[in-house]
């Protein structure tokens, strides 16, 4: 029987909706428009200012919102301590209404604040584009539960994920974290991913799946994203809208908690062309009537002041007013519920309609079990957060998610022969002790190791929320074709690509002796593969196109669209008669030498800060000439960056004598 001495919503017996009606009721309108936003908010002094440009954690509290985005990656530690700190904030509200905490993808290799963060104290996995390769359903549901354990043991309760826009243009910047361009795959993968987030029933283990980009953010015009302006318009020309779709209604069948619609404008079809968020045919009448989703609906981040497609023309108020007529339930990256208290204050939204997303958000909460458990045992955090086990078992799946395109018949054949000299470049060469002998020139060498990255343009200012993404073209350019060929000329040589994107690998087929790509793969993993301790078992989830012409001609919106692809959709060889090698022994890896080549080590227009990490005497030089480097809030997500770049985004005011005097000395390493 309930507890007389408990208010409804106090009462553990009774169900999350009974809860969150009472709840409901009791509210001043003040706290109900607080649950209608999702900002930024730093770990750290809750007085210190946001992240962002955002307002501190202090100002969040304040405004009555409870629902928190976080970014950083301390320790286990520091973050569980941060949650419990922010839920102890909490507490002190009239109605004690606990924090709900939210993450984008912590666990890969991805290097954008905008889409994917750092994985920090967390195991490490491939990208969500290695699962696809893999296309292997119990494994990708074993990761998505690692996930929700690491989530929860910090306190994280919503994932803002699984994104399951399928990958149908090669240059669309956020193909890396989707599963690919098949639709299949794709379902299959994302049902899977929410069995393992989401468990059997909703309680204090669970976490909130947010599927996202309602209803498929892959057909973008010239394959630019609608982050920016100039990526708004998503396209048809192949008729294919259900196809796009069609992954959501599968998650939405298994029942997915949260959708986040995308910020573009869809042309050229029986829809409206305004942004997603604000079309009432594509979240009213599509997904809320037509699909039945009653759960939570919440925007893609910033639609209000920074991507309003569509609806430009509006004021920041009539923004607001448009997108919940739309049906959203909550406008992720915003912190203004005092406009939404006034708009309904002047009569121009019923409160009923706030109530109408109050209650789904409050019934999140009690179904999250924060009401009753908000607090989180922050010793328990260090022993649950990136364990050997889990460790173990993304270093696996990195391993296994490798695609191997070509494989030599000469000296470069894989996997290779153990004890050979070997000339390396993009890869530490310490991950290669006990396997190899590391040497200074390729002539030294038996084979050479070459690591790369996918090509792209970058834009924007080093630092602003462009600058992170990687679009554009995808063709090589021509002065590391030629040195790629300048190596190979000289010993036969191993080539390894990391496709976030379908990169043009056409120029490196008649020079690389084996070609393989990753989708997110530690140098151990790699070094794993190469010596034949793992076996590459990857597919590609996508074509990778012979041209940028071949790209231009091909419809955004249908998969394997280009001309006379470099690989097709599926390529992926296997080791012919492979057992697996034993790891190398303490004995092994102190016997083997392991030089760093001396002049020209590294080619300063393409080389990830990184990879400079990782060699003791770059590092050294990069503390002795920017020692503000380590410190800085943006050097976790920024590792992938090209270190001009990242110079400018932590030093833009160095005097170019400087600068240059840095550049000179690492290029002499």
């Amino acid at each position: 029987m309930p507890n007389s001495e408990l208010y409804p919503y106090q009462d553990t017996i009774l169900s999350p909706a009974q809860r969150a009606e009472d709840l409901l009721h009791r509210l001043p309108l003040e706290d109900k428009a607080g649950l209608m936003f999702q900002p930024l908010a730093g770990m750290g002094d809750f007085d210190a200012p946001g992240p962002g440009g955002y307002p501190s954690t202090r100002t969040l509290f304040e405004r009555r919102i409870n629902h928190f985005n976080t970014l950083q990656a301390l320790s286990a530690r520091d973050m569980a301590q941060w949650a419990n700190a922010v839920q102890l904030e909490a507490k002190k509200q009239p109605f004690a209404i606990p924090v709900t905490i939210s993450s984008d993808p912590r666990h890969g290799f991805g290097n954008n604040p905008g889409t994917g963060l750092a994985a920090g104290p967390f195991s490490q996995w491939p990208e969500q584009l290695g699962f696809g390769a893999l296309d292997d359903p119990e494994l990708t549901e074993r990761f998505a539960a690692t996930v929700r354990r690491e989530y929860r043991a910090v306190g994280i309760s919503v994932a803002l994920h699984p994104q399951i826009d399928l990958a149908t243009d090669p240059r669309w910047s956020r193909a890396g974290g989707t599963y690919g361009q098949s639709m299949e795959v794709t379902s299959r993968l994302a049902v899977a991913y929410i069995r393992g987030l989401q468990g059997d029933k909703a309680g204090a283990e669970w976490v909130a799946a947010m599927g996202k980009h309602f209803p498929g953010g892959g057909p973008q015009l010239d394959g630019e994203d609608p982050h920016f302006e100039y990526g708004r318009e998503q396209v048809y020309p192949g008729g294919l809208w259900d196809m796009h779709l069609q992954p959501f209604k599968d998650v939405l069948e298994a029942g997915i908690s949260q959708i986040m619609p995308y910020y573009g404008v869809p042309m050229g079809t029986e829809y409206e062309e305004v942004g997603f968020s604000f079309n009432k045919e594509i979240v009213t009448d599509l997904l809320r009537k037509q699909l039945g989703f009653d759960g939570i609906v919440c925007s893609d981040w910033g639609i209000l002041g920074a991507t309003p497609w569509g609806v430009e023309h509006l004021s920041f108020e009539e923004r607001m007013i448009r997108a919940l007529d739309a049906g959203i339930d909550q406008f992720g990256g915003e912190s203004s519920p005092e406009v939404l208290i006034r708009l309904v204050k002047e009569g121009k939204i019923s409160e009923d309609r706030i109530d109408a997303s109050a209650r789904r958000l409050l019934k999140e909460k009690f179904a999250l079990g924060l009401f009753d458990c908000p607090m989180v045992d922050v010793d328990k955090a260090e022993r649950t957060v990136g364990t050997a086990e889990a460790r173990a078992a993304g270093m696996a799946a990195q391993t296994s998610a490798h695609t191997l395109l070509v494989n030599a018949t000469n000296a470069a054949k894989l996997p290779l022969a153990k004890g050979i000299s070997v000339y390396v470049e993009g890869l530490d060469p310490t991950a290669l002790a006990g396997r190899a002998d590391v040497v200074a020139t390729p002539e030294e060498a038996d084979v050479a190791i070459l690591r790369l990255a996918a090509p792209f343009e970058q834009r924007g200012h080093p630092g602003d929320l462009e600058s992170f993404f990687h679009a554009g073209s995808l063709d090589f350019a021509d002065d590391d074709i030629a040195h790629v060929k300048a190596v190979s000329d000289v010993v036969p040589t191993v080539v390894d690509v990391y496709l976030d994107r379908a990169a043009i690998l056409t120029p490196l087929v008649p020079l690389a002796s084996s070609l393989i790509v990753n989708f997110g793969a530690s140098d151990e993993a790699f070094a794993q593969v190469l010596f034949g301790e793992a076996e590459p078992k990857g597919k590609l989830p996508f074509e990778l196109p012979s041209s940028m012409a071949a790209i231009e001609a091909s419809r955004p919106d249908v998969p394997s669209d280009t001309a006379d692809p470099a690989f097709e959709f599926g390529a992926g060889l296997r080791y012919q008669g492979w057992t697996p090698r034993p790891h190398p022994t303490a004995e092994e890896k102190a016997s083997t030498s392991l030089a760093r080549p001396k002049g020209g080590r590294y080619r300063l227009k393409g080389t990830s800060v990184g990879l400079l990490l990782k060699d003791p005497e770059a590092e050294a030089l990069l503390k002795e000439h920017l020692p503000q480097l380590l410190t800085h809030p943006m050097v976790n997500i920024s590792l992938g960056m090209d270190i001009a770049s990242v110079v400018t985004m932590v030093a833009g005011g160095m005097a170019s004598e400087a600068r240059d005097n840095l550049f000179r000395r690492l290029a002499a390493l």
